[in-house]
């Protein structure tokens, strides 16, 4: 049964991903400006040499059929205004640096969230509960472009403890990226959790099992968590888009070597190949995501599966 559900949700996998393609090309191609307008002391004709080595003075409909023939082939082209190189070469350069930060603000994300929002719950109306609350407002306000400056002024430059730029794989270039990333979707997770788990806990098959004798800590690991661990779970793909998109902010703050500086600089450059190949990649990562939170709460409660 568990297969056939994710057959089902792994359906509409590739039928998505062809329409972001779709619709992110055009859009592109469409907007004002070329690749090559910003060569003001290029001539004309150079400059229609160009366009034309490239294949961009042939029919939108007849450059579309070429760059899906290169999907498919694996082919994302070559960057425009990056001479000799191509945007795959890219991706493998940034990629590793944003899976790292990503994959790590994930983990903090849940590894606060949820027992932050466990313990809130848990003692509802006391200090830990109003902390909680207080710091998922907070968090939800404070957008990334504000929290990682003030990160990087109050622990980084006036306290000395972390890196404020750069990269390299140690804690001191790590903590300050992935909690401005993580701390919005820590917020949201404890607030999910809370209420979630409050809900949980007033249900009748809760009070049925309090009734059998069992005790609090019983009665929350064995009955109450996991259904209260559903919409953190329908959470995860939003958070890990959050992630993605919130990570262009980041690595731009930080000056992290990452993949989200090639998508600002080829949206500014009209790059058409870098673009397009930064979208595949953030959009199958969302994809990929909610294809797991899908499984996940598929796994969690059986009900989806059958309906």
């Amino acid at each position: 049964m568990m297969l056939a559900y994710a057959l089902r949700r792994s359906a509409a996998f590739i039928p998505t991903l062809f329409l972001i393609v779709t619709v992110s090309f055009f859009v592109i191609r469409l907007a004002p400006g070329g690749p090559f307008e910003a060569e003001q002391g290029l001539p004309p004709e150079v400059k229609a040499n160009l366009r034309a080595a490239y294949g961009l003075d042939q029919p939108l409909i007849v450059q579309y059929g070429r760059y899906v023939r290169g999907l498919l082939h694996g082919e994302l082209g070559p960057s425009l205004r990056m001479r000799d190189i191509s945007v795959s070469e890219l991706i493998a350069r940034g990629f590793p640096v944003s899976a790292t930060l990503g994959a790590a603000a994930v983990a903090v994300a849940l590894l606060a969230g949820i027992p932050l929002g466990i313990g809130a719950a848990l003692r509802r109306h006391s200090l830990l509960d109003h902390l909680a609350t207080a710091f998922a407002v907070a968090g939800l306000a404070l957008p990334s472009f504000v929290i990682g400056p003030l990160l990087a002024l109050v622990l980084g430059v006036h306290l000395h403890w972390f890196a404020v730029a750069g990269w390299q794989l140690d804690l001191s270039h790590l903590v300050l990226p992935v909690l401005t990333l993580a701390l919005p979707v820590v917020a949201y997770v404890a607030r999910l959790t809370r209420g979630s788990l409050l809900e949980t806990l007033r249900a009748d098959f809760v009070r049925t099992a309090r009734a059998k004798g069992l005790s609090e800590r019983q009665v929350i690991v064995r009955h109450a968590l996991r259904p209260a661990l559903l919409p953190v779970v329908s959470y995860l793909g939003p958070a890990v888009a959050a992630i993605v998109t919130g990570s262009l902010v980041v690595e731009s703050v930080f000056g992290l070597p990452g993949t989200g500086r090639y998508l600002v600089q080829g949206a500014i450059d009209r790059d058409y190949p870098l673009v397009m190949g930064m979208v595949i990649l953030y959009g199958t990562l969302t994809l990929v995501a909610n294809l797991a939170a899908d499984l996940l709460y598929g796994w969690l409660d059986p009900r989806v599966r059958h309906a």
